[in-house]
């Protein structure tokens, strides 16, 4: 990590830092933004190859709103994502005759408040750098998902690289253009049924800041148009708690259904 600078030269301070941030993650005017993104699915188990299970695609619209607690901002988004087939790259419905749970979280919300973001200078661009360990209790319990969960603690670790001109530091744009990178380490998917297994996943994916909406693939927007058309558009209110793969699929499956 450097400590990046100013076009005078001058110390960049956490509050300005968190404004090129959300340049490039968003819009200062909360306008609406769409990242996209696409990549690959890797299982891990001990004694196994690695393995690509699944091709990956999909998007956050998001758009950004001031907050008046300590000069921050929300992030007002929903996510929705797709898993592939790994060779055909269609958006698969089974899995081993099982059901497929696509990613349909609304909302995936953000505070953000001013602080010290990782940045490296790499010539003409700068990186933003955020790695999220996670471990929280899992909202798929053992004793009631044997099936579905192998921990009562959700552990997974996301890492972020957002990509920017370096001219963000200074300029007085409300957006710039990026691109991204994304990597994630978690346990099975709950729909793979893989119950007390040991072993995991890794996400290997890579995007970029869209103009519109209308630039993602026209075989991702006909499918969301078909099954959740609200996730072509940001959340224009706050709400909370998140949802997450594994909160939706406690909803789909809930823990009285006699399959469980």
């Amino acid at each position: 990590m450097t400590h990046p600078a100013g076009p005078a030269g001058t110390p960049v301070t956490p509050a300005e830092l968190l404004d090129a941030f959300a340049r490039t993650r968003a819009r200062l005017d909360g306008g609406e933004v769409t990242y996209w993104w696409t990549g690959d699915v890797h299982s891990w188990a001990p004694g196994e190859p690695y393995r690509r299970l699944f091709g990956f695609e999909g998007l956050n619209v998001s758009r950004l709103a001031a907050d008046g607690e300590g000069g921050g901002y929300r992030l007002l988004s929903r996510e929705a994502a797709f898993y592939l087939d790994p060779v055909t790259r269609e958006i698969m419905e089974t899995w081993q005759g099982k059901p497929v749970v696509h990613v349909w979280n609304d909302p995936a919300n953000q505070k953000w408040r001013p602080f010290p973001i990782p940045v490296t200078e790499l010539g003409d661009q700068i990186c933003f750098s955020l790695e999220i360990p996670l471990a929280y209790p899992s909202p798929l319990k053992v004793e009631q998902y044997p099936d579905h969960s192998a921990d009562d603690t959700y552990r997974a670790l996301e890492l972020f690289q957002f990509f920017a001109p370096a001219t963000v530091l200074g300029t007085d744009r409300v957006s710039v253009p990026a691109t991204m990178s994304w990597t994630r380490m978690s346990p099975w998917l709950p729909w793979m049924e893989q119950g007390a297994r040991p072993g995991g996943l890794v996400f290997h994916c890579r995007g970029r800041k869209l103009d519109s909406y209308e630039q993602v693939p026209e075989r991702t927007r006909a499918y969301i148009a078909g099954h959740h058309p609200r996730f072509a558009r940001a959340p224009r209110k706050w709400s909370e708690p998140n949802e997450t793969s594994w909160t939706y699929f406690r909803r789909l499956y809930p823990p009285d259904r006699d399959a469980l």
